[in-house]
């Protein structure tokens, strides 16, 4: 039998705690996870070339699709700066580190505003906490093997290899660093939304009814984001539009499936107390 809602508030209230110990709260979570961050990128920066090496991947990829008598030569990357790519493996380090560093900064997160749940809200959080880096995984390697060699193998096939004229595409360093990290960044994001939408829907915030009704605004809004995140062109955005959208789908399909098993467990839950159920 689920806990009564004079219960369920007495829990709250002896959860609760001045403002000053969730300040001193917050601030030991953060300490925590800052020192999460920084051993890990001390530990991915002595990796930083292999890792760099391994986020090129998927431009040889293109190569070899689209050069298919380049497959075994070296890649020529541009780098302009003295310093250039110094830099650059700094933020292959801070890229590493944020995603291997990711469990500790959900947990955190978690154990934060975990004393400010209801014990049914925790026990409907915790299972997220595994899904939510699998979806971030899964929104890389999307990127990583599907979306980015696309994009570039498309870039290649622009090149103009024979006449008086020729036009290579050779990324500089940077720009394809800032690229492939910020589309592993944006897509492992959107890959949470059903993640996030089937745990409000575990919290009665957000019901099946609601998502499809938002559809239209759904799209326009993953439109924008698309345009905003992927490079300037009509690929780039559709390759990140499309699977948003299904997630969106698949959504409100996880949503309605909650809303199903929340009305069976209550309907059992009635049952088991002698409560008629409504007609």
């Amino acid at each position: 039998m689920s806990a009564s809602p004079a219960h369920e508030e007495d829990e709250v209230e002896a959860s609760r705690a001045p403002l000053l110990e969730h300040l001193m709260e917050l601030r030991n979570r953060l300490l925590v996870t800052l020192l999460a961050v920084t051993v890990a990128f001390a530990g991915c920066f002595f990796v930083s070339k292999p890792i760099f090496e391994f986020l090129v991947e998927p431009f040889l990829t293109a190569i070899k699709v689209v050069h298919p008598d380049q497959a075994h030569a070296s890649v020529e990357l541009v780098n302009t700066h003295a310093f250039g790519f110094f830099f650059v493996q700094l933020q292959v380090a801070l890229f590493a580190a944020i995603i291997l560093a990711f469990p500790v900064i959900a947990w955190q997160a978690y154990s934060f505003i975990a004393p400010g749940l209801y014990k049914r809200e925790r026990a409907a959080a915790l299972p997220f906490l595994i899904a939510a880096p699998v979806m971030f995984l899964a929104g890389g390697a999307f990127v990583f093997y599907v979306a980015m060699p696309f994009a570039l193998e498309f870039s290649l096939r622009q090149e103009i290899t024979e006449g008086p004229i020729q036009v290579r595409y050779l990324p500089k360093v940077d720009e394809y660093l800032g690229l492939v990290t910020t589309l592993v960044l944006a897509f492992g994001l959107c890959f949470q939304m059903p993640v996030v939408l089937s745990l409000l829907a575990r919290t009665g915030m957000v019901g099946a009814s609601m998502l499809r009704k938002g559809r239209r605004y759904a799209v326009v809004g993953i439109a924008a984001l698309a345009a905003m995140v992927t490079p300037p062109d009509v690929i780039s955005m559709t390759m990140m539009a499309l699977p948003m959208y299904a997630l969106y789908e698949i959504s409100i399909w996880l949503v309605w499936a909650i809303e199903k098993s929340r009305v069976r467990r209550e309907a059992a839950e009635a049952a088991a107390a002698g409560v008629p159920s409504p007609p």
